[in-house]
């Protein structure tokens, strides 16, 4: 079985919403307003970038990304590995950034349980809270950003659901106030 990973920056109130400077949201790049950078606190992103076997993306955030990560150097490793979007609205994938298409959860969790390395799910809130509400996150890579940013896409569901039991794995804090946080899901 892959080990599914949902990968985020967020902050303190558990918004996840236009971190990059998406268009649409008012609090639209908020992990680079007011917070100095401090590389290390990005040093996770590299590897799981080394370590992801593929990527699975929502629908949204996949038209989103194709445009832009194919020309980007930094996302080389996720260039180079397949990618899945998860939408029962997509007629086809952008082929400036191939994909295969899945049609649900159902579709999620035969892909995790085929052989292979780890899934990460990157942006994509959306999807990410239904992978969790239906038991198919194994871990959490978190950015925990020093602020309260209100409204937005939140990182967990509201649903109605038993305990969710997590194991911090790792973790530490950077100087400009922002903490790394990895979680296991504990079964």
């Amino acid at each position: 079985m892959r080990t599914v990973i949902v990968t985020a920056f967020v902050s303190l109130d558990g918004v996840m919403e236009g971190p990059g400077g998406e268009v649409g949201y008012r609090n639209s790049g908020w992990t680079f307003q007011g917070i100095e950078f401090d590389p290390a606190a990005y040093e996770i992103k590299g590897r799981e970038q080394d370590e992801a076997t593929a990527l699975l993306l929502g629908r949204t955030s996949y038209e989103a990304f194709a445009p832009i990560w194919p020309t980007m150097d930094d996302f080389a490793g996720y260039n180079a590995m397949p990618r899945y979007v998860v939408s029962s609205t997509l007629e086809q994938d952008d082929s400036r950034w191939p994909a295969t298409i899945l049609r649900g959860v159902d579709d999620v969790a035969e892909l995790r349980n085929s052989d292979g390395g780890p899934i990460s799910i990157h942006g994509s809130a959306t999807l990410g809270r239904s992978m969790a509400d239906a038991g198919l996150v194994d871990r959490y890579h978190l950015l925990v950003f020093p602020l309260l940013l209100g409204a937005g896409k939140r990182l967990f569901s509201e649903a109605d659901k038993d305990t969710t039991h997590l194991e911090l794995v790792e973790h530490e804090v950077y100087g400009n106030g922002i903490q790394k946080q990895v979680f296991d899901v504990r079964r």
